[in-house]
């Protein structure tokens, strides 16, 4: 007498199925974020040494940034650069200079935040006027022209010098509040 096994033809058949399907998921899958911070190991696209300038003829404006590195991330839509400097001009406005080690734009440029080794001046080092203020982390919010941190900051002019925790500062309005532990420090040049 013959045995014949339990697992018929077409069983083995759809088995077999299931597991290229599972194969194939399995390797058509992005790969996995870094920590969970979403960020994956391997950009949609990098570029190095980008710069650009944009115009504005009308109000005699010019908007320049630069990057090292430029990486996009698609699944988050993020883009990240890495050591930019932006600088605007415009006629009868202050130039305005702004570096930071990491970048990234969120949101279609509605969120940008800026990370590490961050030094934001207004005015050249000739005026009188100039003023620089260095922080590690910045939160920029274009729409609402809102400059946003909980971070240290300080900030420089004239020999004076004031740091807070925490700063939020309304471009359109002009009001700059720093939220907490504000010290100053005004060195007067002595002159004999």
């Amino acid at each position: 007498m013959i045995k014949y096994s339990h697992i018929s033809f077409p069983l083995a058949v759809f088995i077999f199925l299931a597991l290229i399907a599972l194969w194939l998921d399995q390797i058509s899958r992005p790969y996995e974020s870094i920590n969970g911070k979403g960020m994956f190991h391997n950009p949609d696209y990098i570029i190095e040494g980008v710069s650009g300038i944009q115009m504005n003829h009308t109000q005699a404006n010019r908007r320049n940034f630069s990057a090292e590195t430029l990486s996009h991330y698609f699944e988050e839509n993020v883009t990240r650069m890495q050591q930019v400097s932006f600088v605007n001009s415009g006629q009868g406005k202050p130039v305005f200079r702004l570096q930071a080690d990491i970048a990234e734009i969120r949101d279609k440029n509605k969120n940008i935040y800026l990370k590490e080794n961050i030094t934001a001046i207004r005015g050249t080092e000739n005026e009188k006027d100039q003023i620089t203020l260095t922080t590690d982390f910045l939160y920029l919010i274009p729409d609402e022209s809102m400059v946003i941190t909980d971070h240290a900051v300080t900030i420089s002019k004239l020999g004076s010098t004031i740091s807070a925790i925490g700063m939020e500062l309304d471009n359109q309005t002009g009001i700059l509040q720093l939220l907490s532990n504000v010290k100053a420090i005004n060195f007067k040049s002595s002159s004999k």
